[in-house]
């Protein structure tokens, strides 16, 4: 579904639907009999449906609950198209991976109810609600038939009403990564304090481990590079990713991603610009840009080009760095050992950077920004003059990407890729 849709059927049917089931529960509660004292779960569902980046940001979160429940059931209720990322990491058993398609209404319901089905019948009764922009989540979350339901709750902020059924309420911090607050949401499982989120500071921020590809998948993607674009043979390959997904106004300016692949090209890099099907217009004017100035085809357009998240990750290896706009590739990339270079202004890197020591953010500190938060359902009030990302200069990205090339594990020929992209 486009985006507008998913927000008005999430705010003006969601409030109805929060505000009916809170009542509901409010009723309900006075004729269940008194809890005889909490046990430890049974089955956890954490419910992560929209953001793919986030599933890797909540690694430790994943981690800490093995650890503190280790005969309990781990569950995850996402939207199908994200379940990728997810079986790679192998946080959590394949069958116990509910998804939900979001492609059309219809679907949406349908897919819904069945995943509902799937929950209860595994007697859930602790849904993590990781959830910042929506309100289904929190929904999703009753009719698990969890009696512990941990989630975000707006106390007296402006922010999203999710309803009062939540009730291990966890008010969001916009000044923590939400690397932490996903922490803070499952230790409030056994919280007596008040808010839940009255716990001792634990060590956060810890890179996740490097998904474990087959050799061969990486040696396919080097050759299928050096058969379908032999130009680029023998040359340092950088990733670009210009494109902003379906918030366009996290992307740096064209043009100056023009200026920094004309340097990178001046250098001896072969460049590509990564993407979905939707960004090839993008991909091809920059590679026509920087082509016609050079009289070469040292930038390649490979939007569409990988099949799956596997070989993205895959090319990943096979890559010396990637430069991109906040979003799903630069948090991929803290699963590989790839040096990223990643772009924050609509959003801010305190709370979404990648958690690994091979990325460095760029963000402008613009008074307006962040613009996109949980108070404002991500819909920016900016009038698409994103100056926050427009004043990061390209000769300051420049200058950070040849740094990185310079100190990267293939430039110093210390644990090489096994296959280079070969003439």
């Amino acid at each position: 579904m486009n985006i507008d849709v998913q927000r008005w059927v999430d705010r003006w049917i969601g409030i109805v639907l929060c505000a009916a089931v809170s009542a509901w529960h409010a009723i309900t509660s006075h004729f269940r009999p008194a809890p005889q004292g909490q046990c430890a779960p049974r089955a956890i569902v954490i419910v992560l449906l929209s953001e793919m980046g986030s599933l890797v940001l909540a690694h430790d979160m994943f981690t800490w609950l093995k650890n503190r429940y280790p005969n309990a059931q781990l569950h995850a209720l996402l939207f199908g198209k994200n379940r990728e990322i997810l079986d790679l990491m192998r946080v959590i058993e394949p069958a116990h991976i509910h998804t939900v398609d979001d492609k059309s209404l219809p679907r949406l319901l349908g897919s819904l109810w069945r995943a509902i089905g799937e929950l209860r019948r595994a007697h859930v009764d602790v849904a993590i609600d990781c959830e910042l922009f929506s309100r289904i989540s929190s929904l999703l979350s009753y009719f698990s038939g969890a009696s512990i339901r941990v989630g975000f709750y707006r106390h007296t902020q402006e922010g999203l009403y999710r309803g009062s059924h939540i009730n291990r309420r966890v008010p969001y911090n916009p000044y923590r990564h939400i690397s932490a607050q996903f922490l803070t949401l499952v230790r409030a499982i056994d919280s007596t304090g008040s808010p839940a989120s009255k716990l001792p500071v634990v060590v956060t921020s810890k890179a996740p481990p490097h998904v474990q590809l087959g050799s061969a998948l990486i040696e396919n993607i080097g050759k299928r590079l050096a058969n379908d674009f032999p130009a680029i043979s023998g040359k340092p390959l950088v990733l670009v990713y210009p494109g902003g997904g379906i918030l366009p106004i996290r992307a740096w300016p064209l043009a100056a991603y023009t200026t920094l692949c004309e340097g990178l090209v001046a250098d001896g890099c072969a460049v590509a610009v990564i993407g979905l099907k939707d960004d090839r217009a993008l991909a091809r004017e920059l590679a026509t840009n920087v082509n016609r100035t050079h009289a070469c085809s040292a930038v390649i357009d490979l939007t569409g080009y990988t099949r799956s998240i596997a070989e993205l990750l895959a090319l990943f290896h096979v890559a010396r760095l990637l430069v991109t706009n906040d979003g799903g590739p630069g948090q991929f990339a803290a699963l590989t050992p790839i040096w990223t270079l990643m772009l924050f202004g609509p959003e801010t890197p305190a709370l979404y950077a990648p958690l690994t020591p091979r990325c460095h953010s760029f963000y402008s500190q613009w008074p307006c920004s962040p613009c996109l938060t949980a108070y404002n359902h991500r819909s920016s009030y900016c009038d698409g003059d994103n100056q926050c990302l427009k004043v990061i200069a390209p000769d300051v990205v420049l200058a950070k990407a040849r740094e990185c090339l310079a100190s990267s594990r293939w430039a110093s020929g210390v644990d090489a890729p096994e296959r280079e992209l070969a003439a």
